[in-house]
């Protein structure tokens, strides 16, 4: 997905994500650590201030919307994103130790739209989420966070959360959606090296 050449309006409630940081090699899944769940935050530091500027320079490398900590290879339980909403609008944030709330009820209505992940690159599939979803965390400072909102930003904070959980979207396919998502990303392969900088053009859908 490209971005129109007007740069788009982007929220950052909680303050700016974190600059200056180096591009990583993405993990990719069948490593241990994309499949447990991620330590806590307790320190919160330099260490983890420069973290999370190489997950931002990692994100943006890749053209994604959305990056966890263990996709840079580090178990820990923080994502960075910056994903737009159903209206387009950007929202900018970071979240440690983040816990996820979906609507329930009436008022739960699932999206079907593609999905995919800077980790399995090169493949994307429907993957049904609720259409809404709401994370509360803490961010590089211990402090409160939250953020919400619909459309591709409620699928971004889902994949995400899911990261610091060790589920990876397509633990949630079918066996005939993820036979399929394998055989894309097969197929991309020779264009997604496993070391060294992102190719363009993966967008998410997060992750």
């Amino acid at each position: 997905m490209s971005e129109s050449s007007h740069a788009p309006e982007r929220l950052a409630p909680h303050g700016p994500l974190p600059e200056g940081g180096s591009v990583r090699p993405m993990t990719r899944w069948g490593t241990e650590v994309m499949h447990r769940p991620q330590r806590l935050v307790t320190s919160f530091d330099d260490a983890l201030v420069a973290l999370a500027a190489d997950m931002v320079a990692t994100m943006r490398a890749a053209d994604g919307v959305g990056l966890a900590a263990c996709q840079v290879g580090e178990d820990i339980a923080m994502f960075v994103f910056d994903c737009p909403d159903e209206s387009g609008r950007h929202t900018v944030g970071i979240v440690c130790n983040p816990r996820l709330t979906l609507p329930e009820g009436r008022d739960r209505r699932l999206d079907d739209g593609d999905e995919g992940c800077l980790s399995f690159p090169g493949a994307f599939v429907e993957c049904p989420r609720p259409d809404w979803a709401e994370v509360d965390g803490v961010g590089l400072d211990g402090e409160p966070v939250h953020f919400e909102g619909d459309g591709l930003l409620a699928r971004c904070l889902q994949h995400e959360t899911d990261h610091t959980l060790g589920t990876v979207f397509g633990d949630r396919l079918s066996t005939k959606a993820r036979k399929k998502l394998q055989k894309a990303h097969d197929k991309a392969a020779d264009d997604y090296p496993l070391t060294g900088r992102q190719p363009e053009a993966q967008r998410l859908a997060a992750t």
